[in-house]
């Protein structure tokens, strides 16, 4: 595989501010009750775990890429849910599971916990090795949907994002891996394993991860896998998310405009 690492800094000063961002005006409550999609919850069964995942259906003639989407560190939300809901909309099978589930109050998921802080505390005791189970019996359950094609991208955000990037190194079968400011393996032998591109999308104000993408950038090139990074320009750590209740205009607002279009890009080149 021949390696292709370019950081690009995309300038948010030449965009037109008049227009309204992606998402203007439509919170992702009303995304979610007035999707047309169908969406589903279902229940993976990991050994002797029980995973609960959120599933949207595009609506196409034809076998669908699947994308299993990874949530931020406070679990599962609507915000989530709504991620899942516009890449159906795109035409992709996309499912979302909750890394939580089993975790919660009397066995709960990331909607029983008492707040997102709860949530948050009990995700980082979360073990590596159970993550990446969960995460392979979801790849496994939506490449065998009937309305898929068999073909499995992955992407998270936050520390969903990290967890894009480390599953990359445990699941060969991926088509690509999409990384929303999330930080990268440290280590060779695990870069090593990686056989899909990694995509990453990351904002301009947010150090403390780009702080790591030359590290992500040098061990990918030396192990001569497809690394390409993208630093949106004065965006926020969250951008995504934070985007569509920021101004229009503002540096998070653009980002995920830019972000979306880039990654529909990017998943139609699959």
């Amino acid at each position: 595989m021949s390696s292709r690492v370019a950081v690009i800094l995309v300038s948010l000063v030449t965009i037109c501010f008049l227009s309204a961002p992606l998402f203007a005006q439509e919170t992702v409550k009303e995304r979610l009750e007035e999707s047309p999609r169908h969406h589903e919850w279902v229940v993976v069964s990991q050994g002797d775990r029980q995973v609960h995942a959120f599933v949207a259906y595009p609506e196409s003639e034809d076998p669908a890429t699947a994308v299993v989407v990874i949530h931020e560190n406070r679990g599962l939300n609507d915000w989530v849910r709504s991620v899942v809901d516009r890449l159906a909309e795109a035409g992709y099978l996309a499912i979302a599971p909750d890394l939580l589930s089993g975790m919660g109050p009397n066995g709960g998921k990331t909607s029983d916990f008492p707040d997102s802080d709860a949530a948050r505390e009990a995700l980082y005791q979360l073990s590596p090795d159970q993550i990446t189970a969960d995460l392979d019996a979801v790849a496994n359950y939506v490449s065998g949907l009937p309305a898929a094609s068999g073909e499995v991208a992955v992407a998270g955000f936050c520390w969903g994002g990290s967890q894009t990037f480390r599953f990359a190194t445990n699941r060969s079968e991926l088509e690509a891996a999409f990384v929303f400011y999330g930080t990268g393996p440290d280590d060779a032998e695990s870069i090593g394993r990686i056989a899909a591109p990694v995509f990453g999308f990351y904002g301009g104000a947010d150090n403390r991860v780009n702080a790591t993408i030359a590290q992500s950038a040098a061990l990918m090139e030396a192990a001569g896998k497809i690394y390409e990074p993208v630093i949106y320009e004065a965006a926020a750590h969250g951008f995504m998310r934070r985007g569509l209740t920021d101004e229009p205009g503002s540096p998070n607002a653009m980002a995920l405009e830019q972000a979306w279009g880039r990654w529909l890009d990017l998943l139609r080149e699959l």
